[in-house]
């Protein structure tokens, strides 16, 4: 099969780059293709709780995939639950919606990424989202994503607010807006009650005669004729076949998988591949590489109050009156993200922005939920927006359908470990204001105020991953970097990326709504390309 473009990964990046293209460009063919199934009518995707049935396990909607012992989690595996279907992880995360600080693209500008400053990046954002606020000067209406306040507010997450405020702390209804810094409610990428995957926002319920999704396909290598990227190679039902690009291959696989095809296509660091008899076709030694991850750590708290999502005989009867609350109108509990308030704050007054994020959820979640305990309580999250550590993707295998072998190296800083300690301390003054205080109950693992060192330790027995890994195809100005601000591959031509590997540095927030900012603009770029006559697009390396 002969397609005008090929995109490789069907999750936040490559959907909304799909959806996009195919309006920009209606005589381009243009295939779609994901190793996972279709979403659309997948109750556990659709259904806002459902998260908490699809992160826990291995899936065929979720990788699953596992870190190599980390020495700064006391030798533990770290989990990296990732999405596989059409939507991504925009079909098993928490529906979060932030963008992170606008210090933080200006950062990017600043590091050689030519027009990914925050005025430039501001307005792909307003034009993907669809806020139920309405459109303003920080907001979209009409857009693909579905960006709505949680239709019913949990009362302990509303005591969590209010014990924000009681702690010291500004009040914020808005992250995206003038002001990041403060506590309060997310927005979550919802519409009516029910998920807005980027799946929905962009590919499902359109007719488009030019896009054709592909299913349950992954891609094992990128195909060339000389320097010019020609088509993929892909395992489908049981069978090796080939389609062919006439213009553009684009990976939108992700921050784990997007470098892997790379290397696998021979595009990556020469020794390695060769150690794996992969054939180089570029010598690149920065795929794979500066891996970046918020590390998290989590307070669990067991309590009595019934209004928390927990596993009780009140806790069944409470969950089955929801499941028909939910049924009829799309309401009641089961419209809940879990991770329902949170914020941004600051270790230090003096710095230019949040270092620090909380998510407060509604239950226990306990090592990704992966460990249930009885009963009901509610988890506070503290994360660092910015880590001093940096890890690596590499090679397991030569054969992509192999996982690749991911080690973020996750508090090798120590700098990161003081930041969350701190964090941590910031998070327990919350935690002992009145408004949850007065719940009672029982800490899981930290049981009340702890000095230094026992907080270091506890944080090593327990942090990990708050899922928001970037930067393994770093973009840059410099001829080290994967990408150029195009987002087109260095050392071959026709070959883009478009997903969160290319972020030269970690946002500070939730990673979707940057992933799908990035796909917009990518396919403003490979629209420009077509429509500028530049067949062969090529580019200059700096």
């Amino acid at each position: 099969m002969q397609y005008d473009y090929i995109i490789v990964g069907g999750g936040s990046g490559g959907a909304s780059l799909a959806g996009r293209l195919a309006d920009r460009c209606p005589q381009a063919s243009i295939a779609l293709v994901e190793a996972g199934p279709h979403t659309a009518r997948n109750p556990f995707v659709n259904m806002p709780l459902g998260v908490a049935a699809l992160v826990p396990f291995r899936t065929k909607n979720n990788y699953a995939y596992a870190t190599v012992p980390q020495p700064g989690l006391a030798g533990r595996r770290g989990y990296q639950p990732r999405g596989r279907g059409f939507g991504g992880s925009s079909a098993i995360n928490a529906m979060i919606y932030t963008r992170g600080h606008p210090l933080d693209y200006d950062e990017w500008a600043q590091l050689g990424c030519t027009g990914w400053a925050w005025r430039d990046v501001l307005p792909y954002f307003l034009r993907a989202e669809d806020n139920e606020r309405g459109a303003s000067a920080w907001h979209g209406a009409g857009g693909p994503l579905g960006v709505a306040d949680l239709r019913e507010r949990n009362p302990v997450a509303a005591r969590f607010v209010e014990a924000a405020r009681e702690a010291g702390f500004r009040l914020n209804a808005d992250f995206n807006g003038e002001e990041q810094e403060g506590v309060g409610f997310y927005q979550v990428t919802q519409r009516g009650g029910e998920r807005c995957s980027v799946a929905r926002a962009y590919l499902y319920g359109r007719e488009r005669p030019n896009l054709h999704l592909i299913p349950n396909a992954t891609v094992l290598r990128v195909t060339f004729e000389g320097a010019r990227a020609s088509g993929v190679e892909l395992a489908r039902g049981g069978a090796i076949e080939t389609l062919q690009a006439r213009a553009e291959v684009i990976l939108a696989a992700g921050a784990f998988n997007s470098p892997q095809v790379l290397m696998c296509s021979g595009i990556g660091p020469a020794d390695e591949l060769r150690a794996l008899g992969i054939a180089v076709r570029h010598d690149a030694p920065e795929v794979g590489r500066n891996l970046i991850d918020h590390i998290d750590f989590t307070f669990n708290k067991r309590v009595h109050s019934s209004d928390t999502v927990g596993y009780s005989l009140r806790g069944a009867a409470r969950m089955t009156a929801g499941f028909v609350r939910y049924l009829r109108g799309r309401r009641g509990m089961l419209t809940t993200n879990v991770a329902e308030a949170g914020g941004f704050l600051k270790s230090r007054p003096e710095l230019d922005r949040p270092d620090l994020q909380l998510h407060f959820c509604t239950a226990i979640v306990d090592d990704h939920n992966r460990r249930p305990h009885w009963g009901h309580g509610y988890s506070l999250h503290v994360c660092v927006l910015r880590p001093a550590s940096r890890g690596t993707v590499t090679l397991a295998s030569a054969d992509a359908r192999v996982a690749p072998v991911i080690d973020p190296r996750f508090l090798s800083d120590t700098r990161d470990v003081d930041a969350l300690v701190e964090g941590a301390r910031l998070a327990r003054r919350i935690l002992d204001a009145p408004a949850l205080a007065q719940l009672g109950g029982r800490e899981l693992y930290t049981h009340g105020e702890q000095s230094d060192a026992q907080l270091r330790d506890t944080i090593a027995r327990h942090a990990d991953t708050i899922y928001h890994p970037v930067a393994t195809c770093r973009m840059g100005g410099d001829a080290r970097a994967v990408v150029d601000p195009q987002l087109r591959v260095r050392g071959v031509t026709g070959l883009r990326i478009a997903d969160a590997s290319v972020m030269p540095t970690l946002i500070g927030g939730n990673t979707n709504a940057p992933s799908v900012m990035i796909g917009e603009r990518a396919a403003d770029f490979v629209a420009q390309a077509r429509y500028a006559g530049d067949t062969r697009l090529q580019h200059v390396d700096a």
